[in-house]
């Protein structure tokens, strides 16, 4: 049983809503709820009914409302009378205040102990509990009495989840928030401080100034008062330039030691030279530690799948996470390539076997299943669970072609963790959340390229640096190629190669160094497609780089708009389009990925090849 009090007063048994009418029996299952199991006498019940106006027929109705309730909750709810009242117990059931309270504790918990990515992610979930003003089928003397303090602990618990997202330099993406925010609740001085770093840290100082003098003259208006340490204390940094440093997260270790000489390890070695996606980094970090409760250390299922289009940093992140909580797996981390040298998915079983090898055991009956036999995946997959059991062992699963062939490497312990990176979507891999890489904005890419090629080389020639990260499209491949090329050549001027990238027909040939190469990367995913739909894709890059509707798709491919759509949405589930936002129509938009397009055009047979290759 599920009650909801956050927006309209609701029971719910598993998908089923309980047809409760009229806003009196709504009052009563909202007031026993908020008291939480305690005995509500008549009195009270009678005020939040009526007021000060109660009929004289006030026990009978508020009996008839108890024996309504009764009927429509089922056995599930104990609803008993208790002098001087009534009494609601509900044992198991969900009530989605309970879960706010609990959530926002362990979010300011975290905020407190400085994991800004965990406290930002547990205090969005406790706020996307709310369904619209709390208690919204209720009578207003119920709302009067109880709404000022859920409305109150929803702002506090706003208000702490954007001191996470500050601290996670997220402050572009939280003006417009802050900014309606503030209109809404115009004296909440918290907010309009907030807004006032938010804006200092995008560089608009003299905005940020603006919001303080116009609290300012709010604040004398409305209540005729003077500003409050939180308001002053942002306008003297402003004033002073001190609001650019942000917090600093809690330490996380950037190698940790991996237990004795037993404990297996197969990580890759770690990147040093490693750029950018700290607020991934940080979320990552914070969702594969242990939850903590009380004093005690409480395991949960931890399935994190990093998704995004080849070459855009997927195992980079990963294994970089994996080395960062290592402390928090003694007993082991291991590492799987989930596909051939070739791109063809692995065999579970092959994997298991490898898993199996680094987690200790030395059965020589452990070998990969031959022809298929479905009983010994069974037997190596009841082997891997069982050697997982109990073990606190981190499992890093790169590159996962499908649902399917994850389903036999998931450990069945709460204790285990497991990463997952992938360049299409896994939404059925249950218990799982996901983490989708987009390429790198301009300010990382050009980190990246000045962390590689090195610092003083990019600042003589911050044009060609841009130039070369525009030609990268942001993708962290094509950047580390670049970078890696320049460094190489000490005696080239940047300039150089940014001209040999501004040539799109050439762009591909040059984004190649050693192993790595762009061209490769990009075709082994366009070739994993079917015949037919790599043929669809190949002509749809005609288009260029605009972004594009499903009906200008559907054109050039000859099909019907809804029928291109259904093909499109499935190259954005394959990491081969990118979804370019929703028209005035409410349609989608598509677009390529530069580099994409470019990889798209050289697939043989495919038609405007020549074009594509001229196009700029």
């Amino acid at each position: 049983m599920e009650f909801q009090l956050l927006g309209p007063v609701e029971a719910r048994v598993g998908t089923q809503r309980v047809p409760l009418s009229g806003s009196k029996v709504h009052t009563v299952l909202a007031v026993l709820l908020l008291a939480r199991g305690r005995v509500v006498g008549d009195t009270r019940l009678s005020s939040l009914l009526w007021g000060w106006e109660p009929p004289a027929t006030m026990n009978a109705q508020i009996y008839t409302y108890i024996s309504r309730l009764r009927k429509l909750l089922g056995e599930d709810v104990d609803l008993v009378r208790r002098q001087p009242g009534y009494q609601l117990l509900a044992e198991g059931a969900r009530v989605d205040t309970v879960e706010f309270e609990r959530l926002e504790r362990i979010g300011r918990r975290a905020l407190e102990e400085r994991r800004y990515a965990e406290a930002g992610e547990t205090l969005r979930s406790a706020l996307g509990l709310w369904q619209g003003p709390a208690l919204a089928n209720v009578t207003p003397y119920l709302a009067e009495a109880e709404l000022p303090q859920l409305e109150e602990t929803r702002a506090t618990a706003l208000e702490h989840r954007i001191e996470a997202d500050l601290a996670l330099a997220r402050h572009h993406e939280l003006v417009p928030e802050l900014t309606g925010l503030v209109v809404e609740f115009p004296v909440r001085e918290r907010l309009r401080a907030q807004l006032m770093v938010a804006l200092y840290r995008c560089g608009r100082q003299a905005d940020a100034l603006r919001v303080y003098h116009d609290g300012r003259e709010v604040l004398a208006d409305e209540l005729g008062v003077d500003p409050g340490a939180d308001l002053t204390t942002a306008y003297q940094s402003v004033l002073r330039g001190e609001l650019s440093p942000l917090p600093e997260p809690a330490s996380v270790p950037t190698s940790a030691p991996y237990g004795s000489a037993d404990t297996p390890v197969t990580l890759p070695p770690y990147v040093a030279d490693f750029t950018g996606r700290e607020s991934e980094f940080a979320d990552l970090c914070a969702r594969l530690a242990p939850a903590v409760e009380g004093d005690r250390t409480v395991f949960r299922p931890r399935r994190l799948l990093i998704n995004g289009m080849a070459g855009v940093g997927k195992t980079a992140l990963a294994v970089r996470v994996a080395h960062a909580v290592a402390d928090s797996f003694p007993d082991g981390q291991l590492f799987a390539e989930l596909r051939d040298a070739d791109g063809k998915s692995k065999h579970p079983g092959k994997v298991l076997v490898q898993l199996l090898r680094a987690l200790g055991e030395t059965s020589p009956h452990v070998s990969a299943p031959q022809d298929g036999k479905a009983q010994d995946l069974d037997e190596l997959i009841r082997l891997y669970r069982t050697r997982t059991a109990g073990k606190r062992v981190l499992i890093v699963l790169d590159n996962a072609a499908s649902e399917l062939q994850l389903d036999a490497l998931l450990p069945a312990s709460a204790e285990a963790a497991v990463l997952v990176t992938s360049r299409g979507q896994l939404a059925a891999v249950p218990g799982s959340h996901t983490t989708a890489l987009a390429p790198m904005d301009e300010g990382e890419a050009l980190a990246m390229l000045a962390t590689i090629a090195g610092v003083s080389r990019i600042a003589v020639e911050p044009d060609a640096a841009r130039e070369i990260t525009a030609a990268c499209a942001g993708l962290p491949l094509a950047l580390r190629i670049a970078a890696t090329r320049l460094a190489s050549r000490p005696h080239w001027p940047a300039s150089r190669l940014a001209q040999r990238l501004a040539d799109p027909a050439a762009r591909m040939g040059e984004l190649h160094s050693g192993d790595l190469d762009v061209r490769s990367s990009l075709l082994t995913s366009l070739r994993r497609l079917p015949a037919g739909e790599a043929e669809l894709l190949g002509r749809l890059a005609v288009l260029g780089r605009d972004e594009f509707p499903a009906k200008a798709a559907g054109a050039v491919l000859r099909m019907s708009e809804a029928v291109a759509e259904e093909f499109l949405e499935g190259m954005v589930d394959v990491a081969l389009l990118e979804m370019a936002g929703i028209d005035t129509a409410g349609l989608p938009r598509y677009r390529f990925h530069e580099l994409v397009r470019l990889a798209a055009a050289q697939l043989p047979g495919h038609c405007g090849d020549r074009s594509l290759a001229r196009a700029g």
